[in-house]
């Protein structure tokens, strides 16, 4: 009983958040982060123990997969524009997955961090579930990945905007890779209210920038250390 009301929690306080960003959307109400510090203060304040929660909760976690296969539909309505601009958003999100993967580590070394910690950081710019598996593989520890790709997030969302102003990005395809390649999820919500075609772009730099860190994830380990 307690797992269940867990889950109706944790949906009621989504679809609040929800509303209150729709109307004030302003990056400190995303559900991203409020959804999570609501959730984490409740659990504290109820004393509800974490495995009640986890166990109610699950199903939330396994429908990232279906969400993200979701995101097919408006891929289908534009792909005049994906076919257009193929390589270019390859070569764009190829460049920038390997990019974010060398900073991450480069930064840990520099800051001196633990190795765990570095290994657990490196496949932030990766979608959730594909970055706890690298972290994993490379010996990090999944559930401190999640937590860098939430905060990988959350500055995409804060500092997208002010870039694509600053210097005048107008262009739908640039947009999209942008904030897909460097935010994953969080930044193609965002992308999003710039317009389809930026949105649809940012899924698929998305899951290039996923699929391109996997593969090499490993071998930038072996030559970065």
């Amino acid at each position: 009983m307690l797992a269940f009301l867990c889950f109706v929690m944790t949906i009621a306080i989504y679809i609040a958040a929800k509303k209150l960003y729709r109307r004030w959307p302003r990056v400190y109400l995303t559900p991203l982060l409020t959804v999570p510090v609501l959730a984490i203060l409740l659990v504290v304040f109820f004393r509800i123990p974490f495995e009640a929660y986890t166990s109610g909760t699950k199903w939330i976690s396994e429908m990232v997969g279906p969400a993200t296969v979701a995101l097919a539909v408006p891929l289908y309505k534009n792909i005049g524009v994906l076919k257009k601009n193929a390589l270019t958003i390859s070569i764009s999100a190829g460049c920038g997955a390997v990019v974010a993967f060398m900073t991450s580590v480069c930064m840990s070394e520099w800051l001196k961090l633990n190795v765990k910690i570095m290994e657990s950081m490196a496949p932030r710019s990766a979608t959730t579930p594909i970055a706890m598996s690298i972290s994993e593989n490379l010996g990090g520890i999944p559930s401190i990945t999640a937590l860098f790709v939430i905060i990988t997030g959350l500055l995409g969302m804060v500092l997208g905007p002010p870039v694509v102003r600053i210097f005048r990005i107008t262009n739908d395809v640039a947009r999209g890779v942008l904030f897909g390649t460097s935010s994953h999820n969080a930044g193609t919500a965002k992308a999003f209210e710039f317009g389809s075609v930026a949105g649809t772009i940012a899924s698929i730099a998305m899951v290039l920038t996923a699929m391109i860190t996997l593969c090499a994830a490993p071998l930038l380990m072996v030559l970065l250390r």
